[in-house]
């Protein structure tokens, strides 16, 4: 058969040919992105006849293709960030299949509402590979009655991955009637359908029935699989065809795209595992871990080796990405070393604002050779406490919003100038970016005054704290502490004040809870201190108060605190321009 388009088939036709694997997904597409909103949209369209765009498959025939490039088989059980890549197969010596050059999204979508099942993050936990963050859901529809013309989503019919909890507790209303999409599978035959209708409490709910019905229709006996057939052997013809009908889509982004180019050029091991070991690793790292993608490492491929750093299809031409491959082994071991470095400065995804900023330090390790000892307590101090100095301030000073690969070309720049020298050049860095309005890594007085507003949850407070207590020994872990005890500001009442302006200020959090009120400690003396007084901690730890950065010669009990307050504000503020320079410099 030549090239064009193809009789039409049915859904359950596709589902079967992903179950036998006659339907496979190329290396260079894209993994699936999209959210589970977007799946349940597609079912409402299918269920009210929109068309859903057609498809576009290659015919795989030649050995050559099947032996030298990589396919994937669907994924069955999607769970956000732990299992988003499809696993791959070995199609040497392989029977003929199908690779799915346009429309894995929509396909992938179908194959999980009807045979798989979605996991995505529960609000307000941290990332962890269970059922409390990630609840296993499958895809239900509510049968009971249409949704509103109002429907924010302007859906007719309620799609929705429901976890076991969520459609326990929808099942409780005895009016509302959820049915698991998969359940339509059983009945190929409508009058088994009908059989199995007759048989339920609902069954004079017409709208239910109706539904139900439809489902099965839609699935087993419309073709509205629409695809185009490509049936030329020839990859370069294939890949030209994937750019055409993919580069300007959504949701495929270009960075999407470079990544599926990447994935075929990358020839001594498969890409996909490579990149998503890292991920993986990275993740293992820092309390929450931090989290990483594919795009951040090949951006950090793109720093390492080619001048031009932007995401453009000539920058992962084969000879590039060859050099990717070539030293990926090294490439991944600087990537984790400077991950572990930043928790051993007590950083973690939280409080890393902007995972651009590494991306000098892993500049650093690579071409340094250091991926193997920087994380040796006895070596290289004062190369990391100008590092953990530089992410500080281009945390705080926001250096890579915007045009950051204009930002890291230029720190890349300073990096290469100075590879010669013994040491992370930060006042070099400072030199270049000193007349930049926007990226400059002066401070003034007034951007002083209101970092030390910053309160204790926001993601500035710990890079603040860090820049503070640079004189720390940062080979152990340090928590952020309150000093005079967070607790007794909570219980306050304004009864326990001779006038109100006295209560104000010490229910205030800019002042109790506050880069003024806070200090670092390691995690011994943090766990010892919990609620006691400030004064009282100090005398019975003989606690350093400079060490600490605790005003000297004042009452430090907590009837003192609006004095305390206007030192500890006086001592942060002529520290932090110690550190990093007045702004007039």
């Amino acid at each position: 058969m030549s090239s064009g388009f193809a009789t039409p088939i049915t859904i359950k036709d596709a589902i079967d040919k992903i179950v036998a694997r006659q339907y496979l997904i190329p290396a260079i597409q894209r993994k699936f992105v999209w959210s589970s909103d977007k799946v349940e949209t597609l079912f409402d369209s299918i269920m009210r006849g929109y068309p859903i765009n057609s498809f576009m498959f290659w015919e795989i025939k030649d050995q050559k293709i099947k032996n030298d490039f990589k396919f994937y088989q669907f994924l069955t059980e999607y769970r956000q960030f732990f299992k988003e890549n499809n696993i791959d197969i070995d199609t040497k010596g392989f029977q003929d299949f199908y690779a799915v050059i346009d429309g894995q999204q929509r396909l992938t979508s179908i194959y999980l509402g009807l045979k798989g099942s979605y996991a995505y993050k529960m609000p307000r936990v941290w990332w962890k590979d269970d059922e409390k963050c990630l609840p296993t859901r499958f895809l239900y529809v509510n049968i009971t009655k249409p949704l509103p013309e109002e429907d924010e989503r302007q859906m007719r019919y309620e799609f929705r991955f429901l976890s076991s909890n969520d459609y326990d507790r929808l099942s409780k209303d005895a009016n509302s009637i959820w049915f698991k999409v998969n359940d339509i599978l059983r009945f190929e035959d409508a009058n088994d359908l009908d059989d199995y209708i007759d048989k339920q409490t609902w069954s004079n709910n017409n709208f239910a029935k109706s539904t139900i019905r439809t489902l099965r229709k839609k699935v087993f006996d419309e073709k509205i699989i629409n695809y185009y057939l490509e049936t030329s052997q020839e990859i370069d013809v294939v890949l030209d065809i994937f750019i055409r009908t993919n580069s300007g889509g959504e949701p495929l982004s270009f960075s999407n795209l470079l990544m599926s180019i990447t994935t075929a050029n990358w020839t001594l091991r498969d890409a996909r595992k490579s990149l998503e070991d890292v991920v993986k690793k990275v993740f293992e790292i820092g309390k929450p871990g931090f989290m990483i993608n594919a795009d951040f490492i090949l951006k950090v491929c793109l720093v390492l080796f080619n001048d031009n750093i932007k995401f453009q299809v000539k920058n992962f031409d084969r000879s590039s990405v060859q050099i990717f491959d070539t030293n990926w082994d090294k490439i991944k071991d600087s990537i984790i070393a400077a991950f572990v470095l930043l928790e051993s400065w007590g950083f973690n995804e939280s409080s890393l604002r902007a995972k651009n900023a590494v991306i000098p330090i892993i500049y650093y390790i690579y071409h340094k050779g250091l991926e193997k000892n920087i994380n040796n307590q006895a070596h290289h101090k004062e190369e990391k406490d100008a590092m953990r100095k530089w992410l500080c301030l281009s945390l705080l000073k926001r250096v890579f919003s915007g045009q950051s690969d204009t930002v890291l070309t230029k720190i890349r720049n300073v990096l290469r100038n100075n590879h010669d020298q013994s040491h992370f050049p930060l006042e070099q860095i400072k030199e270049e970016f000193k007349d930049d309005p926007t990226k400059n890594l002066a401070f003034t007085s007034e951007y002083v005054d209101g970092l030390l507003t910053t309160q204790k949850d926001d993601s500035n407070c710990y890079p603040i704290l860090a820049l503070l207590y640079s004189h720390l020994n940062f080979n152990q872990v340090f928590h952020k502490d309150h000093l005079h005890p967070f607790s007794y500001f909570q219980k306050l009442k304004e009864s326990d004040f001779e006038n109100k302006g006295m209560f104000v200020f010490y229910t205030d959090p800019l002042n109790y809870n506050s880069i003024i009120n806070l200090q670092l400690l390691n995690s011994s003396l943090n766990e010892s201190k919990l609620d006691t007084p400030l004064d009282i901690w100090i005398k019975d730890k003989n606690i350093d108060l400079d060490n600490q950065l605790i005003p000297k010669n004042i009452d430090l009990s907590v009837g003192n605190f609006s004095e305390f307050v206007y030192k500890r504000k006086e001592l942060l503020k002529k520290r932090f321009e110690e550190i990093v320079g007045a702004a007039n410099e």
